[in-house]
């Protein structure tokens, strides 16, 4: 592995490393929560009957609304998708 390695995605989608490493952190809590609180939902479904539907739709406007909105510079290279 090179340095080119940690920087080459980060840089895809505007962000440092640093930055990335947060955002994929975040974005990885937020899921391992959702997902507890799904399987929750499963036995007592009574609890958490929005929480799985309402991380995902947070998740889903951060990661692909907000990059749409998001200024060119942050924009992906043509053929290149941009990811968390």
């Amino acid at each position: 592995m090179t340095r080119w390695s940690f920087t080459e995605h980060p840089a895809s989608v505007g962000e440092t490393y640093l930055q990335h490493l947060a955002q994929a952190a975040s974005f990885s809590l937020r899921l391992i929560g959702g997902g507890v609180a799904c399987l929750v939902h499963a036995v007592l479904p009574f609890l958490f009957t929005r929480t799985g539907s309402r991380v995902v739709v947070t998740l889903h406007e951060r990661m692909v609304l907000n990059r749409a909105a998001a200024p060119a510079h942050r924009q992906a290279e043509p053929g290149k998708a941009l990811r968390a």
